[in-house]
Parts: C-alpha cells; structure tokens; sequence
C-alpha cells in the first residue's frame, strides 16, 4: 500500500503493530486465512476494540472482499482478536499458491491506525 493511501486517511494514533506482540497469519484449513492479533495487556486490548478501527468493512477493503466474508472476534480473556477470510486465488497448496502456510497475509494490517 502506497504511504499515502493509508486505510484510514487522516486518522492518527498508533500503528497496530506496534501495539501487539503477535500479529500474524495462518492457514485456517485450506479456504480461509486467519489473522491473530494478541495485545500486551487488558488496557490496550480494550483500547483497540473500543476503538472500533478494525472493522469487516476495513478488512474487507484492505483485501478487496465483501465485508459479509469477513468475521471478526474477539477474546478478552487472551487479550486477542481473530479475523478470517477467504483465501483468495488458489487453496493451500494448490498448484499456483505462493503462500501454502498462509503465513505472508498480514502485512495490510500493520498500518491500521489506533486512536
């Protein structure tokens, strides 16, 4: 994403990645990618979700889906939240799959700022 096309222009807080300490993707079967963001502490857990930056119709915009194909939970126990998506393109492990684990797909939401 080009430095100026930023998923929330003129929004200014904290990067997500800098919040979390894992922010990661991951196969979620063969047809859906997951998105683990685990928080340091209860305070910046409740910060992010009483935020409500990160949003199906953010996510969805970030990875050109409909916003119906995108949930988002959240454990406040884990101090995390989970997203998942389809896989676009090819199924793990499919011939033409350049991510098999699934594991490169978390790159969009670094920049997603927290106010």
């Amino acid at each position: 994403m080009a430095a100026d096309a930023h998923p929330l222009p003129n929004a200014r807080g904290d990067r997500l990645y800098d919040l979390a300490e894992v922010l990661r993707s991951k196969n979620a079967g063969p047809l859906l990618i997951t998105f683990d963001v685990i928080l340091p502490d209860a305070a910046t857990y409740r910060r992010v979700v009483e935020s409500e930056a990160l949003t199906p119709e953010l996510i969805a915009r970030l990875y050109d889906l409909p916003a119906g194909d995108v949930q988002i939970m959240t454990f406040e126990a884990a101090n995390a939240i989970k997203i998942t998506i389809p896989r676009k393109g090819p199924t793990s492990g499919a011939p033409g799959d350049r991510d098999v684990y699934g594991a490169q797909q978390h790159v969009p939401l670094i920049d997603i700022l927290i106010p």
